[in-house]
């Protein structure tokens, strides 16, 4: 049974339950010590602005116990967040709430300084999996990774001509509270916001903001601890994402708040991070607005425990390239246009990726629609790079990427195309082009409304212009209402039985022709020649 759901409390006694199990939690959790107990009541009193209650008896003597499968830590850190509220600490907003739990978490979570030797220490005396593993749950258990927000998102695989591709609808990050959005509009817009962005390790131990701060809002994270590394002679952060898409889910920052960017610098990193872990990935965005990703502005990468559908992409030929004998070249059969190449040699394989980065820069393809830069010098092509270490070789993923953009194409050639965009309109990033997609929440609610739509039309035997029609109809299901139609015709054998996963398959089919838009060499004829005058200039 959840805390906040002990029939025996009343409002002052769930307080008490709340405040008592939270410190017994973490004792459990080997966040703080049994004798720090006392001084992790009072920091949470503190932290929620409160002078009481007093512990009972039990917890004082220490006969009080700890079920750890009845224990609830959202359940607590809600009881708590509402003292904090209504004791004026934090606003009466869902921001409000979320930055008065981090407050409380903040209280009883282990200085930088300990957690970096911890870690330090186990990566040296047990390995670099330990370490990881430990530093994971610690970030899981003090509530910096979101567990019970991450299980709300929608996961499902489905096959398609690239192999099984991956797909989440995210409805893991919190949307944001109506009242925080109209009180931003009050806010001044010549502010210097401190932390420059939310990838800046000064974000760690940072309290937050409302939006109706000067500087804007910006979300707690007194939770947050950050392990430095050492990458191309740089002090480096690394950290786990709170909204993981993904297993281990983790970002690398650098410590000066910098633009991104792509080229043998950035690449070495990338080796260095997976020679400190070798278990993990890690890649980098393109450098690129368009092909980018959502964050330019912060020097940084994403990697993790995961083997993606791009990793397990079959090989479609091999090469090798002039002064890189000893390097294997690949081009995978994947949607967007990927080389694979791989060395026992770091060096070697950096040499060889760096080769390929120059030579993509200043690549021009008129029939693929590739061209290396505007007429003013505004660049375009530019790589995603992913490093990882397998069978003992350095591997270098580098999935060639250009921002051109036509009056045809607006947002992006090599972007999600306009018929795709009731599924996807964001841009392509690296996550993506491994083949997991991220996909917004609006679609749980169309999704189901199409499904719907689409059964009743099954049952009444409506003829695909009605169908057409009732879609179109219904603001839910208007973005999608060719698509749905043509799914219609595609599965007359459609039942209530089998609809969610044929339109789960639908959609995952959508994703492939995303990442199919997305890539600058085509599978098709005129692709494949152009790939291969690419391949002959390295």
């Amino acid at each position: 049974m959840a805390v906040t759901d002990t029939p025996t409390c009343d409002e002052h006694e769930q307080v008490r339950c709340a405040l008592e199990q939270m410190t017994l939690y973490a004792i459990d959790c080997g966040i703080i010590d049994a004798q720090d107990r006392r001084w992790a009541y009072n920091e949470l009193l503190d932290a929620m602005g409160a002078e009481g209650p007093a512990p009972s008896t039990a917890w004082e003597t220490g006969t009080e116990t700890f079920d750890e499968d009845s224990f609830d830590l959202d359940d607590a850190l809600a009881v708590l967040s509402e003292v904090a509220v209504a004791n004026g600490r934090f606003e009466d907003s869902a921001g409000g709430r979320d930055r008065a739990s981090m407050a409380i978490m903040g209280r009883l979570t282990p200085r930088p300084s300990d957690i970096a030797r911890s870690f330090e220490d186990l990566r040296r005396e047990k390995g670099a999996l330990d370490a990881t593993n430990w530093f994971y749950r610690l970030c899981c258990d003090v509530g910096y990774v979101r567990r019970s927000a991450i299980a709300r998102n929608i996961e499902w695989t489905s096959p398609t001509r690239w192999g099984e591709l991956e797909i989440t609808i995210n409805l893991s990050k919190p949307e944001k509270d109506p009242r925080d959005i109209a009180a931003a509009l009050t806010r001044a817009d010549d502010a210097e916001p401190y932390p420059a962005c939310q990838l800046c390790m000064s974000n760690e131990g940072y309290a937050g903001r409302a939006a109706a701060s000067p500087q804007g809002a910006h979300p707690a994270r007194q939770n947050l601890r950050i392990v430095p590394i050492e990458l191309g002679n740089e002090t480096w952060g690394l950290q786990y994402s709170p909204y993981a898409y993904f297993t281990e889910h983790c970002i690398a920052m650098s410590q000066e708040h910098r633009p991104m960017h792509v080229d043998r610098e950035n690449i070495a990193r990338l080796l260095d991070f997976v020679d400190t872990l070798p278990h993990y990935f890690v890649g980098s965005n393109a450098d690129l607005p368009i092909v980018g990703g959502s964050i330019l502005t912060h020097d940084h990468f994403q990697g993790g425990r995961h083997v993606f559908p791009m990793m397990r992409a079959q090989v479609e030929r091999t090469f090798t390239m002039p002064g890189f004998n000893d390097v294997r070249g690949e081009v995978l059969q994947w949607p967007m246009s990927v080389l694979r190449l791989s060395c026992e040699s770091r060096d070697r394989v950096l040499d060889a990726a760096a080769h390929v980065l120059e030579v993509w820069r200043g690549h021009a393809d008129a029939s693929c629609g590739i061209a290396p830069r505007d007429p003013d010098g505004t660049p375009h092509n530019t790589v995603t790079p992913v490093a990882t270490r397998e069978n003992g070789n350095y591997t270098l993923y580098l999935a060639l990427r250009c921002n051109i953009a036509t009056d045809e194409h607006p947002l992006g050639v090599f972007h999600p195309h306009a018929d795709k965009h009731h599924i996807k309109k964001e841009n392509i990033g690296l996550i993506e082009v491994m083949g997991l997609a991220i996909l917004p929440p609006r679609l749980v609610d169309e999704l189901a409304c199409v499904e719907d739509t689409l059964l009743a039309a099954r049952a009444t035997n409506e003829d695909e212009a009605t169908l057409l029609m009732h879609l179109e109809a219904n603001d839910r299901t208007a973005p999608h209402a060719e698509w749905a139609t043509e799914v219609a015709r595609r599965h007359p054998d459609l039942t209530r039985e089998n609809a969610q996963r044929v339109l789960r398959d639908e959609v995952a089919a959508v994703f492939a022709g995303v990442l199919e838009d997305a890539g600058v060499f085509k599978w098709n004829d005129t692709g494949r020649a152009g790939l291969q005058r690419f391949i002959s200039a390295l």
